[in-house]
Order: C-alpha cells, then structure tokens, then sequence
C-alpha cells in the first residue's frame, strides 16, 4: 500500500482527532479495570498439588510471600515435546516484569499439563528464569477451562471463555488472577482469548506500526509467530 503524504498541519489535525479517540478509549479502559477489580471473588475448596523444581507445592504455596497470585495457563500438554510457539510469543516478556509484579504484591507462575521435566527442559531452551509448574496430577486446568475433558474432545465442544465453543485443541491459554487471606486461597478473575491482548507488550508496540499486526492475509491471526530461536 502506497504512502499517504500530507503537509504537516493536515496530519496534526488527523493525529488530534485521534487522540481524542484515544483518550476516550484510556478512560473507558479505567473504568473497565475498577469495575474488574470490584468482581466479588470465589473460595477455592480443592487442595491443588503441583510438580515444582522444589517438589509437591500447593496453590497457596505458589503466593510465597505475596497476598497475589497471577497464573499464566501455559499450552504445554502431557504429550507436547514443545511448548505452544504463541504461548511461547507471550512467554518471552514474563521475566523482566516479574520484579514489578513482586513489589506490587503479586507472585507470578506458569502453569501447564506437561510433566515438569518437560517443561523445565523448554524453559532451559528458551532462557526463561520465570516459575513453572506441572498440573498433570490435579485437575486445575481443566477446573479453571483451559483443558478440555476426554468427553468435549469427543463432542467437539468446550467451555472457553464462558461460552460453548468448538474445541481447536485440547489445551487453550488464559491468565487466572487469585488472592490469599490467611490460609484461604480465593480465585477472583480470569481472561482468555482476546482478552490476554493486552499482555503482550510486542504487540502493544506492533500495533502502532502503520502496518499494524499485518495478519489479514494469513491462514489465521499469529500464523507468523515462531519460538524466538525459530525464525
């Protein structure tokens, strides 16, 4: 596509319109946010037990000393050799802000289906430093729908993102929020699909770029993503 070139008084008139726009849309996004943070939360009744590099760890040992806990629902399942090349994309930009996240009173795990020895070899390959455990033994994953059951498998359905959908694979990505009072674990949000876009620092930036994700003519959205020693 050619470029469009205009005198600089015309494209400051444009780039302030815009930016009306988006302000309009920082400040629904605040709103979006206070209203996420009032959500009432839930208990969490089941006693998860996870593969950790330190052993059998519970939920509730995953906060360390924080009253937070943010959970990456990593694709990686028992079979995989490899974790999920998009899920990977998103991986890429955990360990820098794990620091922010500590002082802001928030721990940070990936969790996924995949043995730990798997996982563990992956995050070695990648040159991750972020925390990851095994679900293989509990049914976390498939409690907090990122894992559909044998049945949904077999009917081509799951839930997903509160609704029924058709199953693409047996394991999806989600982000799931939880918080601690005591020894009382609650899970207070989750988000999926679209709605982790806004934890991908790349794309935040690639969407300013005048060809913005560039996708249209793709088989599927991200169809380009390879793991970062892939491309």
């Amino acid at each position: 596509m050619a470029i469009e070139s205009v005198d600089s008084e015309t494209w400051l008139a444009a780039r302030r319109t815009l930016l009306a726009k988006e302000k309009e849309l920082a400040r629904m996004a605040d709103e979006l946010a206070e209203a996420r943070r009032a959500l009432p939360a839930t208990l969490v009744e089941k006693d998860y037990v996870f593969d950790s590099v330190d052993g059998p760890v519970s939920l509730l040992d995953l906060f360390g000393d924080h009253s937070q806990l943010i959970v990456q629902h990593f694709m990686f399942g028992p079979e995989a050799e490899e974790g999920c090349p998009i899920c990977s994309f998103w991986a890429d930009g955990y360990d820098p802000m794990i620091v922010h996240m500590n002082h802001r009173d928030a721990a940070f795990v990936a969790v996924s289906r995949g043995p730990l020895e798997k996982l563990q070899a992956y995050r070695q390959r990648m040159g991750w430093g972020f925390n990851w455990v095994s679900s293989a033994a509990n049914s976390f994953n498939f409690d907090y729908g990122v894992t559909a059951t044998d049945e949904e498998m077999a009917t081509g359905t799951m839930n997903y993102n509160y609704q029924q959908t058709s199953v693409r694979s047996q394991e999806s990505p989600g982000t799931s929020i939880f918080q601690r009072e005591g020894d009382k674990v609650f899970h207070t949000y989750s988000s999926y699909s679209r709605g982790m876009d806004r934890m991908n620092a790349a794309y935040a930036y690639i969407d300013l770029l005048p060809k913005g994700r560039d996708e249209g003519e793709l088989p599927f959205p991200m169809a380009w993503v390879r793991r970062h020693d892939n491309y």
